[in-house]
């Protein structure tokens, strides 16, 4: 290979692939992080929501009755404070994210800039 054609391959590794294989790779991280966090909080909801369910098919007087309804309501601000928690780790993820994608583009536009000079 020429000179001339090593150069262009490293410009275009440099410009092209290499940028490209960096966003693909923090997107990948990124929809994993989401995915785990998505499935997390179904998992503790599906928990939550099949734990109210036998606590209700046990019920068998009025104490019982009571003793559930006190359940309920602890696990319906249990799962405000879940959703709460679970709102926040998406949106520091989303914005971790962006951050990350800003920094590879202004990097790839110094790498393009130095490239071309």
């Amino acid at each position: 290979m020429s000179k001339t054609q090593d150069k262009a391959t490293q410009q275009f590794e440099s410009l092209f692939f290499a940028p490209a294989r960096a966003y693909g790779s923090l997107t990948l991280e990124y929809y994993e992080k989401l995915l785990s966090a998505q499935m997390d909080a179904f998992r503790s909801y599906s928990d939550l929501s099949l734990a109210q369910a036998r606590a209700w098919v046990d019920v068998k007087d009025a104490d019982g009755l009571k003793q559930v309804l006190e359940t309920q309501q602890k696990a319906v601000k249990e799962l405000g404070e879940r959703l709460q928690g679970d709102t926040k780790k998406v949106v520091d993820l989303s914005q971790e994210f962006l951050q990350k994608g800003q920094q590879l583009t202004e990097q790839n536009v110094k790498a393009a800039s130095a490239a071309t000079k």
